[in-house]
């Protein structure tokens, strides 16, 4: 599936742009998971120190703010599903996918790709949604 992803380019992704977006849908599912949005460690790791998020409550979170939100409370209210990572430059991907459950909401990212460390989340935002489609 990720292969058929064509980005704005036209052209279909290499091997590697195919394993970048592999990795960005792992990390994202990753940082769906309570055991994980509990570990400082892992969410200083996947967190770029400049991260926003424009939540579904209309709230805006930063950094330091969402550290602690995530390791409060890491639940998450339903199911992520259809996840389309959209390669939009080499060090850029655009992440899209749906939470299905409690409160439906529709939910993009923009990972950046830092050569020392790797893929970080810069950007998150999650919309509420009445829609199960994308």
């Amino acid at each position: 599936m990720l292969g058929d992803q064509e980005g704005f380019t036209g052209r279909r992704p290499s091997t590697s742009q195919d394993e970048g977006l592999a990795e960005v849908v792992r990390l994202e599912q990753q940082l769906l998971d309570p055991a994980v949005r509990g570990s400082d460690e892992v969410i200083e790791r996947i967190l770029h120190p400049d991260f926003i998020e424009f939540g579904a409550s209309g709230r805006v979170w930063e950094y330091a703010t969402i550290k602690v939100l995530l390791r409060e409370n890491p639940a998450v209210s339903g199911q992520a599903v259809d996840f389309v990572p959209v390669q939009l430059s080499d060090h850029v991907v655009l992440l899209t996918y749906r939470i299905d459950g409690e409160s439906d909401s529709l939910r993009s990212s923009i990972w950046i790709r830092d050569l020392e460390v790797g893929w970080r989340i810069r950007f998150h935002q999650g919309t509420r949604s009445t829609s199960k489609r994308l």
